[in-house]
């Protein structure tokens, strides 16, 4: 019909990248972790080529790594640009709610919901990668409770590197801390802060969120690590801990 758009479908190029995506920020492919060719080719049904441009897709995103006869690998940030990342994030996010709680604007306060809505329903389906996406969504919502345009441009710049960060800490804190529905209900607390409108116990609480647990050591838990209760943290101390901790690295 003349005038009508053409979708194409997804390539396979597009259809790879996607699902190595998914698979780093569901923490099956852990940081440092080599791509081997020969083992995803098999994996993902696809010949080389559409892999290898699938992988330097994410090598534009900051997912990947690609070094010249060493391959590709799973990127390891190193303790110095994860500590710069969540400074960072934090003190953006600390800005918007100074500026934008209480919240004067319903619209602002329905993106909230909107997003955790998506995190709900990606915790019950246990898509970890898309509840790390929608985790993202959901902190930018709080970006954006101050209306400020240029704050919430800054916040987006950190995108791709915040949802590494994120991804590492929903594996930390789901293998030590929490299962994916508390995950979701601490941001639904963290919500109803916000919608009562005290800001400086939204700070009180951000300060406290847990988004800094993965940083203790800078090292990735193991996937057998015991979660018995003695090694989980005790509540309302986890970022104060691990704030000292990334400030002194």
């Amino acid at each position: 019909m003349a005038g009508r758009r053409r979708i194409d479908p997804p390539s396979l190029v597009q259809l790879a990248a996607q699902e190595l995506r998914r698979m780093i920020l569901a923490g099956e492919l852990a940081p440092g972790e080599r791509l081997i060719e020969e083992r995803l080719t098999e994996e993902l049904g696809i010949s080389r080529p559409p892999l290898r441009e699938a992988m330097r897709t994410l090598q534009h995103e900051g997912l990947v790594e690609i070094t010249p006869r060493r391959g590709a690998s799973v990127t390891r940030l190193a303790d110095g640009d994860v500590v710069e990342i969540l400074t960072l994030r934090s003190s953006l996010e600390r800005l918007a709610v100074e500026m934008g709680v209480p919240v004067t604007d319903p619209t602002r306060l329905a993106r909230c919901r909107a997003a955790l809505a998506e995190m709900q329903r990606c915790a019950e389906s246990a898509d970890r990668a898309q509840l790390v996406e929608r985790g993202y969504e959901f902190h930018r919502a709080i970006v954006g409770l101050a209306g400020h345009r240029r704050l919430e441009g800054i916040y987006d710049s950190l995108h791709q590197q915040q949802l590494w960060c994120m991804a590492m800490n929903l594996h930390t804190r789901e293998h030590f801390y929490e299962d994916l529905g508390t995950h979701v209900a601490r941001h639904r607390d963290l919500l109803d802060l916000i919608e009562a409108g005290d800001p400086d116990a939204v700070l009180h609480a951000l300060a406290h969120h847990g988004e800094r647990s993965f940083t203790h050591g800078f090292r990735q838990p193991r996937q057998d690590a015991p979660t018995a209760p003695d090694a989980r943290e005790a509540p309302g101390t986890s970022d104060a801990s691990d704030a000292s901790d990334a400030v002194s690295r």
